[in-house]
């Protein structure tokens, strides 16, 4: 972050004049839990996370289209459901992978005809694009010079003409900060949610999490001075945003509240300070709101909403989807509304604690040995128990933690038919993809990235080819 500043410092002295239409920046924060103290944490401070909150509007209940970084990264960006494109599966649609080729056989993903991501229609509508960090993790084939302007890959909006406009994404690392993030909280004093058990590993993840939070406050803290500096405060649309919940299992690549119910703000020009909504906001409206931000037409390919307009009418429920990640292939949806979570469990023949990424992790090493000896309770095994229930229906108005699951309940019985009948016809209308098992191309190019890791019984159909 300093050589970041140092180079901002470096262009401070350039020109910058206000543009007829909003500069629009999005700050992406990665794996970041909104634990921030204007959403009411009193174990940390985040004063700069609360100063942006309190110039614009914070949402208490946005909801990202999925539980990990490119599924949910895809479908932001081009403003529809990542099931509905086939972008979907997380890191798919690769021709090479950490430095090694997939050949001529992978899964190369095409957006429609007609369909372009947000900084391409930017980009053609006069913006300056840019998107400081490198963070570009979209399943779909694409260019760096078809989505970001000329000399755009440092500097942010300095690089760009006298008074053209720019929309910009500054991705901040939030959760994946590491050491990067200094040990500041007391691991004895961090609270645990009911459905972990309460060890010293667990401990350490969520306190670590609460390190991260503090340091990527500072940062926000550091593009907000820049702004200032350049006398680009007011005419600079922020949309502040996590793509998805921190790392411990039940959060992140799921649907439980934890992986998918973000912090979001949004300040800047024609919005008045200090409001909070509770109404339902998915990631797929941010860019709707900001091509309409920047007088554009939204395309009917755009699934989200322009939820900053006047006329602007709530949703009745938003969708989330679990596919693939990196080599587990699970399927799950979640349809929230209002007062419920209902969640769609496909693959019942395999538990949530199926093989992952995370398995080499002392805390998951530590969570499969109370499995196996039997020290986790009946709350616990919810998620780290042998078996997952088709369908669960959670009371988020009273059960926050999603621990009581309504789905077997009498009492429940119409809400749960309602949730179905909502699923039901956004799969119907949306024709989600992700209900059909992956191409064996894309199957093929999991197995060539991953190999022996690929157990699920899906790969069986193509591991014969890898062989060739």
């Amino acid at each position: 972050m300093k050589r970041f500043l140092a180079l901002l410092l470096f262009f401070s002295g350039l020109s910058v004049q206000a543009a007829d239409r909003p500069n629009i920046l999005w700050i992406y924060l990665e794996d970041v839990s909104g634990w921030f103290s204007c959403y009411g944490e009193k174990l940390i401070k985040t004063p700069n996370i609360d100063k942006l909150a309190a110039r614009g509007i914070r949402f208490d209940r946005f909801y990202t289209p999925a539980g990990v970084c490119s599924a949910t990264r895809s479908s932001i960006i081009v403003g529809a459901m990542q099931t509905s494109f086939g972008i979907h599966n997380h890191r798919s649609g690769r021709p090479d992978f950490r430095g090694k080729s997939m050949g001529k056989d992978f899964d190369d993903i095409r957006l429609p005809k007609g369909v372009e991501p947000l900084p391409v229609m930017m980009k053609k509508a006069g913006y300056f694009t840019f998107n400081q960090s490198g963070k570009d993790d979209y399943n779909f084939k694409w260019s760096h010079e078809e989505l970001y302007s000329p000399n755009s890959k440092a500097n942010l909006w300095r690089n760009r003409k006298s008074g053209q406009p720019f929309f910009g994404q500054i991705q901040l690392k939030g959760g994946k900060l590491g050491r990067r993030a200094p040990k500041k909280i007391n691991r004895a004093k961090v609270p645990v949610p009911p459905y972990y058990p309460d060890i010293p590993l667990v401990r350490e993840e969520i306190a670590h999490h609460y390190d991260c939070l503090l340091k990527t406050d500072e940062q926000i803290g550091e593009i907000l001075a820049e702004l200032e500096k350049d006398g680009l405060t007011d005419s600079t649309l922020i949309f502040c945003f996590s793509d998805h919940g921190y790392k411990l299992h039940r959060h992140k690549q799921f649907l439980y509240e934890g992986g998918i119910q973000m912090p979001m703000m949004v300040a800047g020009p024609g919005i008045k300070g200090g409001q909070v909504r509770k109404d339902l906001i998915s990631g797929i409206d941010i860019a709707p709101a900001c091509l309409a931000a920047a007088g554009m037409k939204i395309p009917k390919h755009m699934e989200g909403a322009d939820f900053l307009a006047k006329d602007y009418k709530p949703r009745k429920f938003i969708v989330a989807a679990r596919d693939r990640c990196d080599y587990t292939i699970e399927r799950i949806r979640a349809v929230v509304t209002p007062q419920y979570k209902y969640l769609r469990n496909y693959l019942t023949d395999r538990p949530f604690m199926q093989p992952s990424y995370k398995d080499p992790w002392p805390v998951s090493k530590k969570f499969r040995e109370m499995m196996a000896n039997g020290k986790m309770n009946e709350t616990q095994l919810i998620f780290f128990g042998p078996k997952k229930a088709p369908e669960e229906l959670y009371d988020l108005a009273n059960d926050p933690h999603e621990i009581h699951n309504l789905a077997t309940d009498p009492k429940h019985k119409k809400a749960l038919a309602q949730h179905r009948k909502l699923l039901a016809g956004w799969i119907k209308e949306t024709g989600d993809q992700g209900l059909k098992t992956e191409s064996d191309a894309g199957l093929l190019a999991t197995l060539k990235r991953w190999g022996e890791k690929c157990v699920n019984p899906e790969y069986d159909r193509v591991r014969a080819k890898l062989k060739k």
